[in-house]
């Protein structure tokens, strides 16, 4: 089969695309034909070796969507021709970008009819996230108040999605050419991250309840060096704040007054934490089947445009996720 590897750690151009052997399932594995893995961020951390993959040569990313080919003989529940996505892989397990790619049986799950395999292929780490943040952690609640920063990145366009599921009130950041799009993906306001008075316009557009002040409830954070303080000043009562993203200087609170005056709330996760993938991947293949959840797209890539691929990912702006087709 062909893949894409990397034998040493260094920049984009350690990525080649090599024959290798069609890998079998062993033990709990399940032998994907991949058809969608989405390309992250940490995939390149990896590569670069800031993460420490368990091996070397290695096949990156985290995500992968397709059919089943294979199960090992102690798996139970997966049928050659099954749709399948998961996650998690790619670190001590090769990852997404090639041909098929073997997965253990705890990280994958069922695709209803109808999913697309591309689309669900970019799900795994930006929608898993997500739901870790929101439904996990921040215990988001209908009602709540929920800001989102980043709203059109992987991440971002799925938690927006979720929380309008969710039946929150649902608040984003974003350039203003994404706007409307996060308006028809369920954002009730998305505002402009430069404007001068962010701070004043979340607060505003946080519609004020008789028994609640003002200010929002939930907080997902991708950038908490930037907005931590901002965070702090438009939180109601009890606020959730919960932190995500890779690579991240040390954060704190300029005044931490702010923050215990209004029994704020911080949590910093990590998808690696997830103790159970198959709850997240079931709930979101549901929300993908029933249309409260659609992946955006933004382009996608052969596997000898690896590369270019992760280099987009850290470096170029775009709406959504962009994933990887062998």
């Amino acid at each position: 089969m062909r893949a894409v590897r990397y034998h040493s750690h260094g920049g984009t151009d350690v990525l080649t695309v090599d024959d290798i052997d069609r890998p079998d399932p062993t033990g709990h594995e399940v032998l994907v034909e991949v058809v969608g893995a989405g390309v992250n961020p940490v995939d390149t951390y990896f590569r670069e070796g800031s993460y420490k993959p368990y091996q070397l040569p290695m096949i990156p990313g985290i995500d992968v969507a397709g059919r089943v080919v294979e199960t090992s003989e102690f798996v139970e529940g997966f049928s050659e021709g099954d749709a399948v996505y998961g996650t998690a892989i790619g670190k001590d397990h090769d990852g997404g970008y090639a041909e098929y790619a073997v997965v253990p049986e705890d990280r994958l799950v069922h695709l209803p009819d109808g999913v697309d395999l591309v689309a669900a292929g970019g799900a795994g780490v930006a929608a898993v996230t997500a739901w870790r943040a929101l439904v996990d952690h921040a215990g988001l609640q209908v009602g709540d108040r929920c800001l989102i920063h980043g709203g059109s990145g992987g991440v971002g366009h799925a938690a927006v999605q979720l929380a309008a599921a969710a039946g929150a009130q649902v608040i984003t950041t974003a350039k203003p050419t994404h706007h409307d799009r996060l308006r028809d993906l369920g954002a009730d306001a998305a505002l402009d991250y430069r404007r001068d008075d962010l701070a004043e316009a979340i607060v505003s557009a946080a519609e004020s309840r008789a028994t609640r002040d003002d200010g929002v409830d939930v907080v997902l954070d991708h950038r908490m060096h930037e907005y931590l303080d901002l965070d702090a000043a438009v939180a109601a009562t009890g606020c959730r704040v919960v932190g995500i993203g890779e690579k991240e200087p040390a954060v704190g609170f300029s005044q931490s007054s702010a923050a215990r005056g209004k029994d704020l709330q911080l949590t910093m996760m990590s998808m690696f934490n997830t103790p159970d993938f198959r709850e997240p991947l079931s709930g979101l293949a549901s929300l993908m089947a029933a249309g409260d959840l659609e992946i955006q797209v933004a382009e996608t890539y052969g596997l000898a445009e690896a590369a270019e691929a992760q280099r987009a990912v850290l470096e170029d702006s775009f709406f959504g996720k962009l994933v990887m087709t062998p």
